[in-house]
């Protein structure tokens, strides 16, 4: 391809290629020529003008596919523009000519239409320059409009496009004519046409000025019809076009300005639809809608761009009449007259309201918009309050004013509900608006007579709750109040039953929860409820239904809650179910209509709420639990089956009620494992085959049944409108059949549910056989009997059914037995015979054969399963054998498209078919399909089916990759736009060809790189589509590209063309932009910043306002972030800002900082809470710094009215901006050395822009918004962390943040204001304690003022929970309280650390001076609280301590709760004491220390009584008062239990701060006498308690320290490069002295603490102590197993301390540790440490082990000392072994085991020497003599060991044991072993032979085999010894034999000859073989004899 990049094109190498390669050959060079051309010189374009519009005539007239004429159209109007375009015209003539010939053959089409795509662009670029000819084109246009083909059509009107765009006013003269040309393709059947169409008509009312005045009602007409029957992409383009003329002729000066003639025209089309007046009158008269869902949804679409269009501020200003005309439309009674179309149009009207309202408008502006929509809800209630109370009671209100009215407040309350959760806290004002009456209002609607109205209101209330989690406490008290007082209104129960339901249900979405006793009041509430409905009829059902309504929402609150409810809920259900089946049978006899429609209703609310409880609360289901549940289920499974006899009785007036019933049964048993139930599987199923095939059934929700049984990436095939879509709201309501979607009045139980957005549950009949479908699966799977007789009776009620009833029943069977495959595969069960697998097969394929595409999926996902669950190959081949043929065979384009995808999804699920037959065979059928260009849907489902068969077949496919890539590359080049289906599919393709082929794409061979070319080209192509998806598609491919192959993907083009489709009106290609620059941040973020810059002002925005440069591509991203709402696109915005601003910010500082602050500070609440705040400083104010923030407003800047969720991101970057400069240069933290640098080097720093960070972190913490202001709170406490130590250099002695005193005082005051959140106040008391610990203020009187903020939160806490506000769960109430404890604890410890600098720690308590510093004066501060606080302290310890038991005591916790907890919130509390309890330790320690724990007199506090989680110090009976010793005893008690079982704990290592917290803490206790003397007393104090976690804290220090200096060596040694390692530095203690100083040195003081721990346990080890009592001698000093666990720690540390050291140090060190090393193991040896010495062993040797490979040992330094003090611990090792082997006892299997480790370990310097290696040999030598056959054992075992072993050591060895070694084992055959342990030596032995054989070199290995096998054969036995041989001697015999059998074929010549030369030998060797044949023999024939009662089932190993 590189022959392409040129000028003109190299015809001769183009002729050489194929026909497939000329054409992507031609396509690359049009790609270049275009790249080239502007950047050409223009005196050599004129030179090679002539030869270069030739090569492109010729082009033209060749046939290009449509890519090409594109590219090739653009390349011609280049060469006029660079060049002379004196000859365009002939270029246009030529062009014309081509269009007015008359050969219509199909092969000169691609001809024509690419000469039409030259006119419109040559017009495009030259424009007036074509003037002259542009009548004559225009008129040849439009005539070939008339006879042209859809692909012509199409290509005309973008043409004219094209020209209308180039031309402008210029074609004003052909205006109409285009228009009358464009009017009836609005229509046409082609939906490509429709949409060019559409194009052409958008671009001519630019200028046509008539379009939107004299023709608009025409245009509109055109465009209602064009609605009809469009498809996603129709509905899109022709609603873009109506929304711009409709907001054109709000213009001034038009014939229409008023906003309510405009809606006049969309609210015909609404109400009337595109047809005439005749139809739709005949359509009145029938009683049917005239108007099609697809009209009703384009103009939906359309009212959402022309508002869009017009801006948020034009719908600002006039949204109250526009709300009031939408209202209109929602009431109209054209659109009320039946209950789907009402449903359909109030989504569509809701859906017009969120997409303007929630998108457009500003919180501000929000806030005005939820008070018009308050006022017209009022206007609405007060219309029906009025028709309630007028007239006689009796008729009350016509229907047709509660229709009208309801719909319109259904509407109006769900978006106020959007508005208010979105606003969240910044809606609180509106709340608080007397003048409004919010609140009052949307309750007053809870009293509607319309079901609908009410579920609606109560979903606003719960909005309401989420947005403002204060709300939910006083809405629920007010609700439940209003409920107990109107109890015999049927509709104020109904009302506020739902109410309370959705309040409940918002508790999930508030991470503060509601108080505990809510629950107890809504089960009295329900309780009351269900009680009183059988006192009046006329309201049994609304309080039956509320009852459970109120009980199932009650589950949501979860376990915590439930657990002190279930027993009475367990009692309710039991009273709603009959006692047993047989009472089921006789309540038949009783009752009436009404009476059985109660018993439904509350039997269905009974199971809903079952259904709740398992659903939130799955902890409650015991076995009791279910034990007494299951008996209910079964009485309702009983009356399933009654129920048709109920319904045939007494009519219509239960038939809901029963579906209501059935459905409920159906969730519940679905929701529990079916085996329970299996008992009733017969009538479960009878019933579900009833729900999916009987006479009632009549309509269908497909799209909620069929999807989740289809494979996800299948969807595809369907088109957009089924995937994610910005109006996927709208759209699925053409999907949804006759019901119109689903509404909350269909099932209110679903209110409850856990969910952003409101329910939509479908109408009973279809949630019923969605829920029948699901059931069917789960029961079927595991009733294997009834599998053939149902699938029969699937099949023949298939059969016998005919139309709309028949695809009914099919898409229900089909989908059940999908779902029974789906749960056998899951399950791993299998189907059954060959009698099941035929109908089986017969109900897939009609379905895979069906007229249905979404039907066609779902089969062909079922027939893999299928395939699945069978596991039979012959089965999977015959399958797939069939839809071969089928596709050979078959014509009609629906059996060929789910063949297609059958083939692909079978492929999925199997790979054990995976042959490369099989695989070549299914490739060369879907390559044949692909190229299928008479059927377009053909095409799609075959691309997709290989796409799917690329993705799965990995490394087999890559054979196939070339050909795929040539005919993907040669379709895309081909396929006409018109069928973008095609073209989605090919993307869909090509992305799964590029992931195949992978990093492979990084080659440089000439294949590799034709690919890699071929993929640029695709891309390239699917780039220019004028589709969107295929676009996305293309970015996704080049994103692969980037990943793959980086570099030869061009950023400089890929990452404009992002940026222009960054705002692109389909989410698809949004989030596959995000995608990819997500991506590029990761590896190139400053390069794609730098390409975004010059494109950023021209993208387009939805608010048709512009960015400016400034604020580059991040500001474009964060404008994106706050108008999307989809989560999957938002995380992947934060992740690409994320990454640009790690790559960027600290190079470009002042950019981010700005850009955050722009953001923050696009709201105007922002500005003005600052001034207010600021205004509210004292006057006077030293330090106010408060004309900061007085500045202007800043609404000026690049953002306006963003909302809180983007300003919080905002923040969040500020505090990573402040982490990434933390890593970098510190003059980010130094305002002296930053103003240095900036001036000399213009560098930027953090610390130049704290005003900034000050000014946004007030800001973000005086805003409206709970959430912005915990962001801004964090970020002030990030910036004083930071900051706090920076000085001023204009002030010395001062530091930096000194003049923001009073700007964080403002800051912080609203965070402690009685009505703050409690999540807000204890992030403030964080920030605030850590303000006064920083240090910062220095004058008393400026502290005072975050004092007080701090003393009025401990004076809440004192206050306690029980008199506290109950708006939140109690949690919150510990949350907070310890957040102040902690606040206070650490001001204390900070103080404590100040004055001990100064020496003066804890006299100042009692002082009267007066004469502080300022650490002085903070604690005096302090001391004023400290009673209070040390009460309070104790406590929370003691909270704490309770609550870190094990499980296993659960049951000794208060059964009240503790001090700051409840029994309720135990686990919600301990996350709040776990992050305080450090802490709190600390302060409490020191205040104990200050105490000198001497009791006083503490007034209020009595603190001489013992603090208990209950009492918390209040007065208690004086026989209760403990004594002050056993208080004091009590605390010391507390803090050291506390403090030591985190120190043991293993997770304490990740905890450092906590750590030093509990070490300080103990520090502080033990500084006084009383706990010293504690202590101290080794009776009270056990040393161990202490000991082994010190052992452990040290252990773990000195691997820190060991890591610390291994990174220092490694760096220096990787500075200084390998050649100089001997000048590295050295690292480590003892530097070039090797002297270490005591204190100082930490392998000092761990030498100190490892002899300390070692003498204390093993006395002997001390010279001293060795013969004196306290050592007790040579007597056995017992440790236990806690002394072993701790003299190994010691061990542990005293090795790797040599590491830690210096060459020099180690030398030092080494002495100490051999002889304490050797000292340990001596001991051990000797058995005087007891029982337990075997657990020492292994740590020993491991010890010895670490020494010896050292890297100190082989230092240039130090290893000669190193070898010299080996040495001699090798002696002395040697001396214990002769002096203590003849003691009684001695281990002598660990002492040849530590010799042996010192043989193999140390270097060949040490044990080499004489007469050391003389002595390792002489005791080995007496090992092997030993008669004791463990010993013999282990010494063989260590001997492989050394003869494997290095060879300066192996060899001495092997010379001299060897023959020791062949003597011992020849004389086995005269004494053969007798026990096992003799048997195990034997063993040994051999392998130590076998080990020195193998050790030995070529040359005499083969002599050494020859001395092994005789040896082997001696040990064999004939068949008459082994028949009665011992035990130990067959198991000899054996392993000889196996020995012999596996050392024979290796050395066959040896063998060959020494069974020649003994005859006696091979005779032996034949015996034993023979014998042990004869042995295999006689168990194969056991073995099958006992095989006879195995199963016949053969589970099968071989897959291929």
């Amino acid at each position: 391809m590189e022959q392409a990049h040129s000028l003109l094109l190299n015809e001769e190498a183009c002729n050489q290629l194929k026909e497939h390669q000329r054409a992507e050959f031609v396509f690359e060079w049009l790609r270049f020529l275009k790249k080239i051309l502007p950047a050409t010189d223009r005196a050599n374009v004129k030179q090679n003008q002539k030869h270069l519009l030739e090569q492109l005539t010729t082009v033209l007239t060749s046939s290009p596919g449509p890519p090409t004429r594109l590219l090739l159209a653009q390349c011609l109007a280049l060469v006029y523009r660079v060049g002379d375009s004196l000859t365009s015209s002939l270029t246009v003539d030529r062009c014309n000519d081509i269009i007015r010939s008359k050969d219509d053959s199909p092969s000169f089409l691609p001809t024509r239409l690419a000469a039409v795509a030259c006119l419109g662009v040559l017009y495009e670029q030259l424009g007036r320059l074509l003037i002259n000819s542009f009548k004559e084109t225009m008129a040849n246009l439009l005539k070939a409009m008339k006879s042209a083909e859809s692909q012509g059509r199409c290509e005309i009107m973008l043409c004219i496009e094209r020209i209308l765009k180039g031309l402008g006013v210029s074609a004003v003269s052909c205006h109409r004519d285009i228009y009358k040309a464009a009017r009836p393709c609005l229509t046409d059947r082609s939906m490509g046409v429709r949409c060019a169409a559409t194009k052409c008509l958008l671009e001519l009312q630019r200028e046509a000025v008539f379009l939107w005045s004299t023709e608009l009602e025409n245009v509109a007409t055109h465009c209602f019809r064009a609605f009809e029957g469009s498809n996603y992409d129709v509905r899109v383009a022709v609603s873009k076009l109506l929304g711009t003329l409709l907001a054109s002729a709000l213009e001034p000066g038009s014939k229409r300005n008023s906003l309510e003639e405009v809606m006049e025209l969309l609210s015909s089309g609404f109400l009337r639809g595109g047809a005439g007046f005749l139809r739709a009158s005949g359509d009145m008269l029938k009683g049917t809608s005239s108007v099609s869902r697809d009209v009703r949804v384009g103009i939906t679409q359309t009212c959402v761009v022309f508002v869009s269009i017009l801006g948020g501020a034009w719908l600002e200003n006039h949204f109250s009449c526009l709300l009031s005309l939408l209202m209109v439309w929602v009431s109209h009674a054209r659109v009320t007259q039946y209950p789907a179309d009402a449903v359909s149009c109030r989504c569509c009207v809701s859906f017009i309201l969120r997409a303007t309202v929630g998108t457009l408008l500003g919180e501000k502006a929000q806030i005005a918009a939820a008070k018009e929509i308050c006022q017209l809800i009022s206007k609405q209630k007060r219309v029906v309050d009025a028709a309630l109370h007028e007239g006689n009671m009796e008729t009350r209100v016509s229907p047709a004013e509660v229709a009208a009215s309801q719909h319109v407040l259904v509407c109006a309350l769900l978006e106020l509900g959007s508005l208010l959760q979105d606003l969240s806290s910044t809606a609180a004002p509106l709340l608080q608006d007397t003048s409004i009456g919010m609140l009052d209002t949307v309750i007053s609607v809870l009293l509607h007579p319309s079901a609908s109205a009410r579920l609606a209101a109560a979903w606003c209330l719960r909005c309401v709750a989420v947005g403002m989690p204060a709300q939910v406490a006083v809405l629920l008290d007010r609700c439940a109040e209003r409920l107990n007082a109107l109890k015999s209104c049927p509709e104020a129960v109904a009302g506020y039953s739902a109410a309370i339901a959705a309040l409940l249900g918002a508790v999930q979405l508030c991470p503060l929860g509601v108080s505990h006793s809510k629950g107890k009041m809504v089960m009295t509430l329900a309780e009351d409820l269900l009680r009183s409905a059988t006192q009046n009829s006329r309201i049994s059902i609304q309080r039956t239904r509320g009852c459970w309504l109120l009980l199932s929402a009650l589950s949501t609150l979860g376990p915590t809650v439930m657990e002190h409810h279930l027993p009475r809920l367990l009692l309710l259900w039991k009273c709603a179910f009959p006692l047993s089946v047989r009472d089921v049978e006789n309540e038949l006899r009783r009752g009436d209509s009404f009476t059985w429609q109660v018993t439904l209703e509350g039997r269905a609310g009974a199971l809903c709420a079952m259904k709740s409880l398992v659903v939130h609360c799955k902890d409650l289901l015991t076995d009791d639990v279910l034990s007494r549940l299951f008996p209910l289920l079964s009485c309702a499974v009983a009356l399933l089956n009654q129920l048709p006899s109920l319904i045939k009785s007494y009519g219509n007036q239960i038939r809901n009620a029963a579906t209501v019933f059935r459905l409920r049964v159906y969730e519940i048993l679905t929701m529990l494992q079916p085996k329970r139930y299996e008992g009733n599987f017969g009538m479960v199923l009878k019933q579900l085959l009833n729900d999916l095939t009987g006479p009632e059934i009549t309509t269908c929700a497909e799209l909620n049944l069929l999807p989740s049984l289809c494979y996800r990436q299948d969807l595809a095939l369907l088109g957009p409108a089924l995937q994610d879509v910005d109006q996927h709201y709208i759209e699925e309501q053409l999907h949804c059949g006759g019901s119109g979607g689903g509404t909350l009045e269909y099932d209110p139980f679903t209110i409850f549910e856990k969910a952003q957005d409101v329910p939509t549950p479908l109408p009973p009949g279809s949630a019923l056989a969605a829920a029948a479908v699901q059931l069917f699966g789960y029961v079927h799977c595991l009733h294997r009997d009834s599998f053939q007789r149902i699938l029969e009776q699937f099949c023949e009620f298939v059969r016998q059914l005919k139309g709309a009833r028949q695809q009914t029943v099919q898409i229900h069977v089909a989908a059940a037995f999908c779902c029974t495959l789906k749960c056998l595969a899951s399950s791993r069960r299998e189907l059954g015979s060959e009698e099941v697998q035929r109908p089986a097969l017969s109900l897939l394929l009609g379905a895979l054969e069906g007229p249905n595409p979404l039907l066609r999926c779902m089969a062909a996902e079922g027939l893999a399963r299928l395939v699945q669950v069978l596991n039979d190959p012959n089965f999977t081949v015959s399958i797939t054998l069939m839809s071969f043929d089928k596709l050979k065979t078959a014509r009609d384009a629906i059996t060929r498209t789910g063949h297609a995808l059958a083939l692909g999804a079978v492929y999925r699920y199997l790979g054990g078919i995976s042959s490369p037959q099989y695989l070549s065979t299914c490739v060369g059928v879907l390559f044949t399909l692909s190229q299928d260009s008479t059927s377009p849907e053909v095409q799609m489902w075959s691309l997709h089916a290989l796409s799917m068969v690329v993705d799965l077949a990995g490394p087999l496919y890559h054979s196939h990759l070339e050909a795929s890539f040539n005919l993907v590359l040669r379709l895309l080049l081909s396929t006409p736009h018109t069928h973008v289906e095609v073209q989605q599919s090919l993307g869909r393709c090509f992305n799964a060809l590029i992931t195949s082929m992978g990093p492979d794409l990084q080659g440089e061979g000439a294949g590799v790189c034709a690919v890699r070319t071929s993929c640029l080209v695709g891309c390239a192509v699917m780039q220019d589509s004028q589709d969107c998806l295929v676009q996305a598609q293309a970015i996704s491919c080049l994103q692969q590209l980037h990943m793959f192959a980086p570099g030869f993907v061009n950023l400089a083009s890929l990452v404009p063309s992002l940026c222009i489709n960054l705002c692109s009106s389909y989410l698809s290609l949004r989030r596959a932009v995000v995608a990819c620059l997500r991506q590029l941040a990761q590896r190139e973020a400053v390069e794609v910043s730098e390409h975004a810059v010059a494109l950023v002002k021209e993208l387009p925005r939805r608010d048709n306002t512009q960015l400016g440069e400034s604020v580059g591509l991040e500001g474009a991203l964060f404008s994106l972030l706050d108008r999307e709402s989809d989560p999957c696109l938002c995380r992947d915005i934060q992740e690409t800002l994320v990454h640009m601003m790690s790559s960027a910010a600290e190079s470009n500082l002042a950019h981010w900082l700005k850009l955050c602050k722009d953001v923050l500070s696009a709201s105007a609440d922002s500005a003005a809470a600052a001034a207010v705040e600021t205004q509210q400083e004292e006057d006077g104010d030293r330090y106010d710094d408060s004309s900061a923030f007085h500045a202007k407003s800043e609404s000026s800047g690049p953002f306006s009215n963003l909302r809180w969720s983007t300003r919080v991101f905002s923040m969040e970057c500020v505090c990573r901006i402040i982490a990434q400069c933390e890593n970098g240069n510190s003059a980010h933290f130094n305002m002296a050395l930053a103003q240095e640098q900036h001036l000399h080097e213009s560098a930027d720093f953090l610390v130049l822009h704290l005003a900034d960070l000050i000014r946004m972190a007030f800001m973000a913490a005086t805003d409206h918004s709970d959430q912005l202001r915990l962001a801004g709170l964090q970020t002030l406490l990030v910036i004083i962390r930071k900051f706090s130590s920076v000085p001023e250099p204009e002030f010395p002695g001062h530091v930096i943040l000194e003049q923001y005193q009073a700007n964080v005082g403002a800051a912080l005051r609203p965070a402690f204001h009685v009505d703050a959140p409690p999540n807000v106040t204890a992030k403030a008391c964080q920030v605030c304690s850590a303000w006064i610990a920083s240090g910062v203020i220095s004058d008393l009187r400026d502290l005072r003022r975050v004092h007080q903020l701090l003393a009025s939160s401990l004076a809440k806490v004192q206050v306690g929970r029980e008199v506290s506000s109950q708006l939140y769960n109690e949690s919150t109430f510990t949350m907070e309280t310890l957040a102040v404890l902690k606040a206070w604890a650490e001001v204390l410890n900070t103080i404590t650390q100040i004055l001990k600098q100064y020496l003066y720690v804890w006299p100042l308590f009692n002082s009267r001076d007066g004469q502080y510093d300022a650490g002085a004066g903070l604690l005096k501060l302090v001391q004023t609280d400290l009673a209070t606080l040390s009460r309070l302290w104790l406590a929370a310890l003691q909270d704490h301590a309770l609550l870190t038991l094990p499980s296993q005591y659960s049951s000794q916790l208060p059964s009240t709760g503790g001090s700051f907890y409840t029994a309720e919130t135990v686990e919600q509390a301990r996350p709040h004491y776990y992050s305080a309890w450090a802490t709190i330790l600390h302060a409490t320690a020191l205040w104990l220390n200050s105490t000198g724990f001497i009791m006083v007199d503490e007034g209020p506090a009595n603190l001489s009584r013992p603090v208990t989680p209950t009492s918390m110090g209040q007065s208690t009976s004086l026989s209760s008062v403990k004594s002050p010793e056993d208080v004091n005893t009590d605390r010391l008690h507390l803090i050291l239990g506390i403090s030591v079982e985190f120190l043991c704990s293993p997770h304490s290592g990740d905890q450092m701060e906590n750590i030093d917290s509990c070490l300080q803490a103990l520090q502080a206790l033990l500084e006084v006498p009383w706990p010293r003397s504690k202590v101290g007393n080794d009776q009270y104090f056990r040393p161990l308690f202490v000991y082994l976690p010190i052992v452990e804290l040290v252990r773990q220090i000195v691997c820190a320290a060991q890591e610390h200096v291994k990174e220092k060596r490694h760096s220096a040694e990787a500075d200084d490069g390998a050649a100089e390692k001997e000048t590295v530095p050295e690292f480590g203690e003892g530097r070039d002295t090797g002297g270490l100083v005591p204190g100082k040195s930490l392998v000092f003081g761990a030498l100190e603490l490892c002899l300390c721990t070692l003498v204390r346990k093993l006395p002997q080890l001390s010279p001293k102590l060795a013969g004196s009592p306290t050592g007790r001698g040579g007597q056995t000093c017992s440790l236990s197993n806690t002394d072993c666990r701790l003299v190994t720690s010691a061990l542990v540390i005293l090795s790797e301390l040599p590491s830690i050291c210096s060459p020099e140090g180690s030398v030092s060190v080494l002495p100490t540790v051999l002889y304490l090393l050797l000292g340990v193991l001596r001991e051990a040896v000797k058995g005087s440490v007891g029982a337990e010495s075997g657990q020492l062993v292994p740590g020993i040797l491991q010890a010895l082990r670490t020494v010896l490979t050292s890297p100190m040992s082989r230092a240039e330094k130090s290893r000669g000392a190193w070898t010299e003090l080996l040495r001699c611990a090798l002696h002395t090792l040697l001396e214990s072994w002769h002096t203590d082997k003849m003691e009684p006892g001695v281990d002598e299997v660990t002492m040849l085991t530590s010799l042996t480790i010192f043989l193999l370990y140390a270097s060949a310097d040490v044990t080499t020497v004489e007469p050391l290696q003389t002595r390792c040999i002489q005791t080995f030598r007496a090992s092997l003599e030993s008669k004791d056959p463990v010993v013999l054992s282990r010494s063989y075992q260590l001997l492989v060991s050394l003869f494997q072993g290095p060879a300066p050591v192996a060899r001495p060895f092997i010379l001299a044991l060897g023959g020791c070694l062949v003597s011992q084992l020849q004389e086995v055959e005269k004494s053969r072993p007798q026990g096992p342990a003799e048997l195990q030596a034997v063993q040994d032995a051999i392998r130590a032979l076998e080990a020195l054989v193998f050790a030995a070199d070529e040359t005499h290995c083969p002599q050494l085999v020859a001395v092994l096998l005789p040896i082997l054969i001696s040990l064999l036995l004939d068949e008459n010894a082994l028949a009665s041989a011992p035990a130990a001697s067959r198991s000899l015999h054996e392993f000889a034999l196996g020995d012999l059998m596996r050392i024979g074929p290796q050395h066959s010549a040896v063998f060959r000859a020494l069974m020649a030369s003994a005859p006696h030998m091979k005779a032996r060797l034949e015996a034993a073989v023979k014998g042990n044949q004869e042995n295999m023999n006689t168990k194969a024939q056991t073995t099958r004899v006992i095989s006879k009662n195995m199963p016949s089932i053969q589970l099968k190993f071989n897959f291929l």
